[in-house]
């Protein structure tokens, strides 16, 4: 496929930043995993590139429990003209991760071990912005498991309800 010189009316550019994921993932490999997703939620650690990519932000830490903010775009669209499953997909499985992570000691380590997403509703740049609200069920010395839930601030209406397992590294 070539590209065009110039872009047509209907096309659309979207360029992001991040920074560098191995100079945060030191920094917070040393504190308590509550306090490292803290520091990310207050900019104080930068966030993962994929927060940057997606346009989320976390908007509460407790221990166990974590919620995420985001506005659904145009440029998340699958072919049908909804925003993409995978959206969906990745936003509640990051704050079904952290929410793990919040209950993890410094040092402690987790990778997703498996994640279940049910869709309920399709998402569209008209939804406004959407919350995954995910917190931990169980920690386990080895595995940790958690439920989230992708929903509109304003309505309520439910996008989507996941689980997941974790494995504690």
């Amino acid at each position: 496929m070539t590209q065009p010189s110039s872009l047509t009316e209907s096309e659309r550019v979207r360029t992001f930043t991040w920074s560098d994921p191995l100079a945060t993932a030191m920094a917070a490999a040393s504190l308590p995993g509550l306090e490292a997703i803290r520091k990310i939620a207050a900019g104080e650690l930068p966030p993962p590139p994929i927060a940057q990519l997606l346009d989320f932000e976390i908007s509460l830490v407790e221990e166990g429990r974590v919620i995420f903010a985001f506005t659904p775009a145009e440029w998340m669209y699958n072919p049908i003209g909804s925003v993409h499953g995978g959206v969906a997909a990745t936003l509640l499985d990051s704050s079904l991760g952290c929410a793990v992570h919040t209950t993890l000691a410094a040092g402690q380590q987790y990778t997703t071990s498996d994640l279940q997403v049910r869709y309920v509703r399709a998402m569209s740049a008209d939804s406004g912005r959407v919350l995954a609200d995910s917190h931990v069920v169980h920690v386990g010395r080895r595995l940790a498991t958690a439920e989230g839930r992708l929903y509109a601030e304003e309505s309520g209406k439910l996008f989507a309800h996941a689980t997941t397992s974790c494995l504690i590294l």
